[in-house]
């Protein structure tokens, strides 16, 4: 077993949820809400951690597939209704996301949106809230280390909620819970993580450590994704696909860029409901062309290290992982374009990208996509 204190305290390894019942007690919480989703409950995964939980446990599993203020409130009454004093999250990024904002409210008053980020939020959050764990069911997101809850506002808006207090007080990672991802959840989920690594290395922010951590992740990312989406039950590449999902998370503290600035925006259109790390893969070869002529010697690097051209090998790597090849497959349409481009120049990413996008880039990147 291999404990990591890095931000938070994360637990790593095969068999890992067992722990979650010694976790619990050092926490001091003694009635948890586990906020998971309908697809995990149906599949019985749940189960495997409410066995381990006492009988009478709260359960909120209506997590929607993109996190919603409306899920968030009607959580966080069955929080209260139950007299929870801390939270468990399982499984991925929307279910964590959304006890993150479950967290927030059982120390702050609603609505959400004064804890966004662009609306100065950061300075509104504190830490007396309640504990909580994290444990992860897919690669990806990197939710669990996270300061990061992007939330689906009552008014429309998709915004990220960020804190240090919003990071998880422990992230229990077990990457047998990943045995069974079918493959295009794989590879969804693994090309967020893999994007994550990459936009925090090229990102404009200086932060080396972050970059070391980045780079490790996207290496071991390249080589086990296409493995783990293979062979689903390859446990070294289950194992390096996790891990890379939390490095990606640990090393974006340090700020994303324009492929995080459009996917969030592109999945506030509620009439698709857009999968966030389809959305990476797709405009992740677009985005990397648009940004090398201010690169240097870092597109040199990725180069080496992906063994090709990136914007090429990862238009390549999406096609061998089975990526849909555009956002006009997924719906999008020119008629999209104008919305999407105005939420992405106010997202949180925008300011971090390496080379900084207009109006007129962001719209070109989604015609380029579509």
């Amino acid at each position: 077993m291999t404990t990591i204190s890095y931000l938070t305290r994360i637990e790593f390894d095969f068999g890992a949820l067992a722990r979650i019942a010694e976790i619990l007690d050092q926490l001091a919480v003694k009635r948890p809400l586990v906020v998971t989703d309908p697809g995990l409950a149906r599949l019985g995964l749940v189960n495997r951690l409410m066995d381990l939980l006492e009988p009478d446990t709260a359960l909120f599993a209506d997590t929607p597939a993109n996190p919603t203020e409306d899920a968030v409130i009607s959580a966080s009454a069955l929080y209260k209704k139950q007299g929870c004093d801390g939270i468990i999250a399982f499984g991925g990024g929307s279910s964590i996301d959304l006890a993150k904002g479950v967290r927030l409210l059982t120390g702050h008053e609603p609505p959400l949106a004064q804890y966004a980020l662009i609306e100065g939020g950061l300075a509104r959050i504190h830490g007396r809230i309640a504990p909580m764990v994290a444990i992860p069911t897919t690669s990806g997101t990197g939710a669990e280390v996270g300061r990061a809850a992007v939330l689906n506002l009552s008014d429309g808006r998709k915004v990220g909620i960020i804190s240090p207090h919003m990071i998880p007080s422990v992230a229990l990672c077990d990457p047998e819970l990943t045995l069974g991802l079918p493959a295009f959840l794989t590879a969804a989920t693994g090309m967020d993580a893999l994007s994550h690594c990459l936009e925090t290395f090229w990102s404009a922010a200086i932060n080396p450590p972050a970059d070391a951590i980045a780079l490790d992740g996207l290496a071991r990312t390249f080589r086990a994704l296409p493995v783990a989406v293979q062979y689903g039950a390859d446990r070294q590449a289950r194992w390096d696909m996790m891990m890379g999902s939390v490095q990606g998370a640990l090393a974006f503290q340090k700020g994303l860029g324009a492929i995080h600035s459009l996917t969030h925006s592109l999945g506030a259109i509620k009439s698709l409901n857009l999968h966030h790390g389809t959305l990476n893969a797709i405009l992740a070869p677009a985005v990397a062309r648009f940004n090398r002529e201010v690169m240097g010697w870092k597109w040199d690097h990725l180069t080496k290290l992906l063994d090709g051209e990136p914007d090429q090998t990862l238009a390549a790597l999406n096609r061998s992982i089975g990526i849909p090849h555009s956002l006009g497959v997924l719906g999008v349409t020119r008629a999209h374009i104008d919305e999407v481009v105005v939420g992405a120049l106010r997202d949180h990413c925008h300011r971090t990208n390496p080379r900084p996008a207009t109006a007129e880039d962001y719209a070109q990147l989604i015609e380029e996509c579509l």
